[in-house]
């Protein structure tokens, strides 16, 4: 059993990394850490947690952990693991963006490896720190990482993904509030989303051209991206189908159906679903996961068991209520 530390343990995604740990078999959990609800029982922040854990936050930390992860606000993990030390032998992973890109990987003599598995699998396993990538980085990566790495992504790509409300974030904001979102929708951040230095830094790494046209936008539901992406494309679906099958014949949790896909097939799963549709000269690539799982918790637990070297699923084998 590998103990668990999880700081900023009361948000969305410190919530769902919760739940995956204490169902997960090779996992304890040792403390949750949160200095504004330091003493307060965790199901106070997660009450589908009560029966399942009694445990209260925390503001002190054990230094001797095996795997910490930190569930913080964009920008505040690098200002944490300055004020708080821990072991040689702890592992760190971080779902915030403070170390994907690899001008700023390298912290406290640890490298941090950029955590998508269906690309960088044989360097997440001999890693002893992880930059868990983005959730739209997530969706939108594993729709192009075929093309790119057959060379064949020729022209700009054009990408229109949507969210749910989660991907905001548990703090409140006049986009976030039902009133606004519900039966709304909206766009934000066009053509300038922080994800994209990723998404360009992967594709670069498969010497594939980088240019997209990338519009997030607002959904009004809770979880989950919906993500399309289009750019020219010279052989047929079939051939397209046969490519996207190669790559991922390896990796259990990118999946390609042949029928058209929704979102709620992923919901609550560490899964992303592709599907590829063919017009005239342009094929577009239909990109669905959970932007708490696939998106963020579940992809730090796969990437735990990868470098671990357990077994890929455990303790991620979810299931979507669809229904």
């Amino acid at each position: 059993m590998k103990s668990v530390g999880i700081i900023g343990g009361s948000g969305y995604t410190g919530g769902e990394l919760i739940r995956l740990v204490i169902h997960h078999p090779a996992l304890k959990l040792d403390f949750v850490y949160s200095t504004t609800r330091a003493g307060k029982a965790v199901t106070t922040a997660h009450p589908d947690l009560l029966g399942s854990l009694n445990l209260n936050f925390t503001d002190t930390v054990n230094p001797e952990i095996d795997l910490l992860y930190l569930c913080l606000g964009h920008g505040n993990s690098r200002a944490f693991l300055e004020n708080y030390s821990f072991s040689e032998k702890t592992i760190i992973i971080d779902l915030g963006n403070d170390f994907r890109l690899h001008k700023d990987r390298e912290f406290g003599g640890k490298q941090f490896v950029y955590g998508l598995p269906e690309l960088q699998r044989e360097e997440i396993e001999k890693a002893t720190a992880i930059a868990n990538p983005g959730c739209f980085a997530t969706a939108i990566q594993l729709a192009l990482l075929p093309l790119a790495k057959n060379n064949l992504i020729k022209d700009a790509v054009h990408v229109n993904a949507t969210t749910g409300s989660t991907g905001a974030g548990v703090g409140l904001s006049a986009t976030s509030h039902f009133s606004w979102r519900n039966n709304n929708l909206s766009w934000y951040k066009p053509f300038t989303h922080q994800h994209l230095g990723e998404i360009h830094q992967s594709l670069q790494q498969l010497k594939a051209p980088s240019k997209l046209f990338f519009m997030p936008q607002r959904g009004d539901f809770t979880r989950g991206i919906f993500a399309t992406a289009y750019t020219p494309f010279e052989g047929s679906l079939e051939q397209a189908k046969a490519l996207y099958q190669k790559y991922y014949a390896s990796h259990p949790f990118t999946q390609i159906s042949d029928e058209e896909i929704s979102l709620k097939s992923v919901v609550n799963t560490n899964f992303c679903f592709l599907h590829l549709h063919k017009y005239e000269n342009t094929l577009l690539i239909t990109s669905v996961i959970d932007n708490l799982v696939k998106g963020a918790s579940g992809q730090a637990i796969q990437n735990t068991n990868i470098l671990m070297g357990w077994e890929e699923n455990l303790g991620i084998q979810l299931k979507a209520t669809i229904f």
